[in-house]
Formats: structure tokens, sequence, C-alpha cells
């Protein structure tokens, strides 16, 4: 039955690829952020881990909401690029015979700004910039299967210009009888801009990122590896390489093999455990790796590391994360069980 559920995912996730490229063509585009240092840590994106303490894991996967994770406070905060920064607050409730509900903000701030005109002279006056996107999670299980939605008021505000959406997630995940083996299916984002940032205006799209994942706990050793597949709704992530003639002038344009195309939409983790209070992580990125590395110098771009620490009733989670040569992003989580006794 088992091997049955993992050839039915294979082929779901098949017949929603497509052929399209991403990257400055949505709306809102903040939603796509990691927020979550654990999950950071193990590349950006995981959307089968079925550790069900991690109040983190349902803004991935609305169906990674369990009932352990009742009575469960989260703050994040990300120390980002260019001062600007981002965050989520959550907090998880379960009621018996109706199901677990979660309900968390998630925000980016792009700090302040100077005002000018259309020619470039500075007026003297000066704004923000800010994105807000309230969660509200509810899940269920039905015997090994999990299920679970997230639904996504967004209200976005560059200077006197607004706009409003919605958005929803919605997964599943299913666990081996073992307990050592999880696979899930998310759609992320499914929803629509409602207003406009001016009158008259088309509505952009909102960044809808299909993902199917997969972890394994190793039943004699303490390690935890998880892939997931991403971004399974667009097929090329890649942009062309344009070669030259000895003159200068472009020739043709080279695309990438399917070896490379396929790996783009792979994030890669492994987690280490050598006690129960203490965990090691590290994560690997072959898409953001090639997006941004400068000039073929990539260096550690595209990978991630970090740790997890718990101290009674808090759990600390840090990670480090590369972006570019010139950078690399912070990230940290404070969990709060409220169910244990100070």
């Amino acid at each position: 039955m088992r091997r049955k559920i993992y050839v039915l995912l294979l082929l779901s996730l098949v017949v929603l690829t497509g052929k399209a490229q991403i990257g400055g063509e949505y709306t809102y585009q903040f939603l796509e952020l990691t927020n979550s240092a654990r999950i950071a840590a193990l590349g950006g994106t995981q959307v089968a881990l079925s550790d069900s303490g991690d109040l983190n894991l349902p803004y991935a996967n609305p169906a990674l909401l369990h009932k352990d994770m009742d009575n469960r406070l989260l703050v994040n905060y990300v120390n980002y690029l260019a001062d600007v920064n981002y965050g989520y607050a959550s907090y998880a409730k379960t009621y018996p015979g109706i199901g677990n509900f979660a309900v968390g903000m998630h925000y980016i701030n792009y700090g302040q700004f100077d005002e000018a005109t259309e020619t470039g002279e500075l007026t003297g006056a000066t704004f923000n910039a800010a994105e807000y996107a309230l969660n509200l999670i509810y899940s269920n299980s039905y015997k090994r299967l999990n299920y679970g939605v997230n639904l996504k008021p967004i209200l976005s505000s560059f200077e006197s210009y607004q706009s409003f959406g919605i958005a929803a997630d919605i997964g599943a995940s299913f666990k081996s009888k073992d307990g050592y083996t999880t696979v899930a299916l998310v759609a992320r984002n499914l929803g629509t801009q409602i207003t406009t940032y001016y009158d008259g205006a088309d509505r952009e799209r909102i960044p809808l990122n299909i993902q199917a994942g997969l972890s394994k706990r190793l039943k004699h050793a303490p390690l935890i590896f998880s892939a997931t597949l991403q971004h399974l709704n667009h097929w090329d992530l890649s942009t062309p390489v344009e070669e030259q003639d000895f003159t200068g002038e472009t020739i043709h344009q080279r695309q990438e093999s399917f070896a490379k195309q396929m790996m783009r939409h792979v994030v890669l983790g492994a987690e280490i455990l050598p006690s129960e209070n203490f965990t090691l992580r590290v994560g690997y990125n072959y898409q953001r790796r090639q997006e941004l590395k400068f000039n073929d110098k990539a260096s550690t771009v595209g990978f991630s590391a970090g740790f997890g620490l718990k101290i009674k009733r808090f759990h600390f989670d840090y990670a480090i994360s590369r972006f570019h040569l010139a950078g690399s992003s912070n990230l940290f989580s404070v969990s709060i069980n409220l169910n244990n006794k100070f």
C-alpha cells in the first residue's frame, strides 16, 4: 500500500509540471520568503518534516499542524538584506473532535525611503513600504493521512498605493507505519489580487508554488534527511545562456540540460541530532545558487546551516543562509510551550 501511494504521488507531480519561467512576474512575492530558522537551514523550503512540536512547519504545509502543537507560541525574526527585515508570529490551539487551529501574522518591512520626483529631485519627504499576510490554519487527520488549509488575507502598502488580496495553501501528508518516513504534497498561494495598487490597473498574479516532499529518519542513526521538489507547476526555471562570436554578437541561446533543470526543483536538507535537546542542520538549494551567483563565482551561495537548542519550555533556532557573495541572511526563531510550568 505504501509503495502505491509513493507512485501515485510521483505521477501526480508529472501531470502538474509545465514549461514556464518564474521571477519578477508576480505580486506579493514576500509570500515565498522563508521565515523559519529551521526551514532556512534546510535549504529554504521543506514540506514533509513530521516533527509535530515545531509550529513553523504548518507555514510551509498546513497539513503538518498537529495536536502536539496545542498551546504553543512562536516568534520569528529575519535580518534580511539592505535594511529589510521580516518575521512571523503564530499561536496554535487544538479542539478535540474538531481539529487543530493556528493563527499567525507574516510581515515584511522594506524600511524608509526618500521621496523624489520623476526627474530624481528629492522632495524632502519620506515614506514607508510594508506587506502583511494573516495566516488562518486548520488541519485534521484520517488514520495516517493529515490534511490542512491555510487562508491568507494579504495587505500590501507602498507609500500611498495599497493592494488587498487573498490566498490559500492546501496540503496533505502521509506517514509510514513505523513513523520514520513522511511524504507530502502542497499547493501554496492559490488566490488572486482583489484590489490593485491604483485604479484601472490589471490584476497581477500571485506566486503559485506546487511542492512535494519526503523526509526520512534513520532507525539506527541520529539523522533526518529531507528533500522537497519546488515549483512543480513551472518546469523551466532557467535563463538561457547567450553564446557570442568573436565580434561580441549573440549567435544563439543555449538551454540547460535536463539534469540541471531538474536540480533547480530540488532542495536538500539534513539534520544531525547529537542529543534530544540539540540539533545541527545543513541545506542546499541549487536554484538559489544558480540565480544569485556572480560572474560564475558561486562560493557558498545556495548553502545554509544552523542549529536548534531546547531548554525546558523554550526552543531556540538559528540559521545563516548565503544569498549572495555580498552577504548572508540571519534567521532567529523562538517557540514557547505554554503547557509546561515555569
